[in-house]
């Protein structure tokens, strides 16, 4: 293996970002930029003004290329990955329509995979999901969630989780043909991302959030979510690429909350918002927050940002990019 890739920079490396105009995406660029790398990113379309905040990032004139590319074009893919050194995979539909998940998300990423061992990258870095890791009924819920669980398939079927399957699908056809074609794939599996937007569009862990502060939203549910900062996640990205002894999946999440909990949190920070109060669900005991386990990651020296600072800086961030009106508040400060 080249001496560089345990440098700690990507000085003279070029890498492809795919879906890079995305909430995560965009940040991993950011930060592979600030690291020296070349980024060839791929976009559906370039021009379109919603990509624009890529432009201004720094290094980006002198070392990022936005090329046209949809995961469903082989070709395409293969003409942005050709020359590369590495690539993350981010590029996924997030909706729970089957007809708009499964292909983008399994062809798309066989297509990336493929397109990837003909260029003969050093890794592949895939963004799979905790989805793909903890969806199944079986499950004892005291037990610690880890890399070698996987999301039951039949389960996800059966109670429409079309996310979870086809991105499940998706991670598992990943490794197959990492096997067969002998490249170095290494998989993401983060847990609901929060944190400051680079995009200017609102993505859907924003809008999860968004929804208790504008009044859409009455009542809270009787469900536990893992949350992690965006910074950590693509932070998380580059170090499994930089790192030689990486391998495997790595789970990426700071800790589980009950919705009520995220909603008291909001309250503290953001009192002049209408931020609800009630559960939806009244009747049922309060729903246990399932355990799962980074320790592969922080392993590998990344630290994690507190859940309280990554929903302030959320709400922070919808402020300054206009989705949220700003209400002035005496107590509006923030201490963890």
């Amino acid at each position: 293996m080249p001496a560089h890739t345990s440098s700690l920079s990507g000085h003279g490396q070029t890498v492809c970002v795919t879906g890079a105009g995305g909430f995560i995406a965009s940040w991993i660029v950011k930060l592979l930029l600030q690291r020296g790398y070349t980024v060839k990113g791929t976009m559906r379309n370039p021009d379109d003004p919603k990509n624009s905040h890529l432009r201004e990032l720094e290094g980006a004139k002198e070392r990022l290329s936005l090329c046209r590319a949809d995961l469903l074009d082989y070709e395409s893919l293969r003409e942005a990955i050709t020359g590369c050194d590495g690539v993350f995979h981010t590029a996924s539909p997030l909706t729970n329509d089957p007809e708009q998940m499964l292909e983008p998300a399994v062809n798309g990423t066989k297509n990336v995979m493929i397109a990837a061992a003909e260029a003969k990258v050093r890794r592949v870095v895939f963004t799979s999901t905790i989805g793909t890791v903890y969806m199944n009924p079986n499950r004892n819920p005291d037990d610690v969630v880890d890399e070698s669980c996987w999301s039951d398939l039949d389960f996800c079927k059966n109670t429409q989780n079309w996310y979870c399957y086809a991105k499940t699908v998706a991670e598992q056809a990943a490794w197959e043909l990492a096997k067969e074609k002998g490249v170095d794939l290494v998989v993401l599996n983060p847990v609901v991302v929060l944190g400051p937007l680079l995009q200017s569009t609102i993505n859907a862990s924003s809008i999860h959030i968004l929804k208790y502060l504008t009044g859409s939203a009455k009542t809270y549910v009787n469900a536990v979510q893992g949350y992690v900062h965006v910074k950590n996640v693509a932070h998380a990205h580059i170090l499994i690429y930089e790192t030689p002894s990486a391998s495997g999946r790595y789970i990426c999440g700071e800790s589980v909350l009950h919705r009520g909990e995220v909603v008291e949190m909001l309250a503290k920070f953001f009192p002049e918002y209408p931020i609800p109060t009630r559960c939806s669900d009244e009747k049922n005991p309060r729903a246990k927050p399932h355990k799962f386990s980074s320790k592969k990651l922080k392993d590998l020296g990344l630290e994690l940002i507190p859940v309280k600072q990554c929903l302030y800086e959320t709400v922070k961030s919808l402020q300054e990019k206009g989705h949220l009106p700003i209400h002035k508040h005496p107590q509006n400060s923030f201490t963890i």
